[in-house]
């Protein structure tokens, strides 16, 4: 098995294909790659020019979930996927809300705060911020802190795709400033500070400091 990954680290959807790579012990290749101009050779093996893309061998599996399935499929244990079947079907919500709604925070404020002025010579969208923090933030995290009740993570009371999903993205929010307020939301600081201390991804979030701080954010 020769596992390769290509995608730039500092990406959500990246973090999360190897935090799972972490928890499974597989290991891999890691080409770093931006998704901006990518090559044409790229786009025939990801027809939407988005990352990341995991190959095994010739075998090419385009974003991050269907990595996720592909990895559970070749390597099952440690489990990231319930057997339950509504247990499963939580976790894949999850994981779809934590690849969306969830993303979509923790993306508006990294590129607004971190990438707009370094990379896209602009100014930060100040209207798109408002809007994240007043509308999307509240709606997500309310609904975050209410799947959590007393349990350590999302699904069935143990580790799953839907934790990675759905912290993965929450490492951009905090590089772009953001901030959990633990008045409101005291079960999801615990539950990110608890996920984000795994070693699977405290390590990929000791290596994105790394990067930001050479890039002088």
């Amino acid at each position: 098995m020769t596992l390769k990954l290509t995608g730039a680290g500092l990406s959500p959807y990246v973090r999360k294909v190897r935090t799972i790579l972490a928890e499974k012990g597989l290991a891999y290749e890691h080409e770093p790659m931006m998704p901006f101009g990518v090559a044409d050779d790229y786009k025939r093996k990801h027809p939407l020019g988005k990352i990341p893309l995991l190959e095994d061998g010739d075998r090419v599996i385009p974003d991050s979930s269907a990595a996720a399935v592909y990895l559970e499929r070749i390597q099952p244990s440690p489990a990231l996927f319930p057997e339950d079947p509504y247990l499963h079907a939580r976790a894949v919500w999850l994981e779809e809300f934590g690849d969306s709604a969830v993303t979509s925070i923790g993306g508006a404020y990294f590129q607004e705060n971190v990438l707009a002025r370094a990379f896209f010579k602009r100014e930060p969208d100040a209207a798109r911020l408002e809007k994240v923090t007043t509308e999307e933030i509240p709606r997500a995290f309310d609904y975050l802190e209410q799947t959590l009740e007393d349990a350590d993570y999302l699904v069935g009371g143990r580790f799953t795709i839907a934790d990675i999903a759905c912290v993965s993205p929450l490492a951009n929010f905090a590089y772009g400033g953001g901030a959990i307020d633990a008045k409101r939301w005291p079960r999801l600081v615990a539950y990110v500070e608890r996920v984000q201390g795994r070693p699977s991804m405290k390590a990929l979030i000791e290596e994105d400091r790394r990067a930001l701080s050479a890039m002088g954010g």
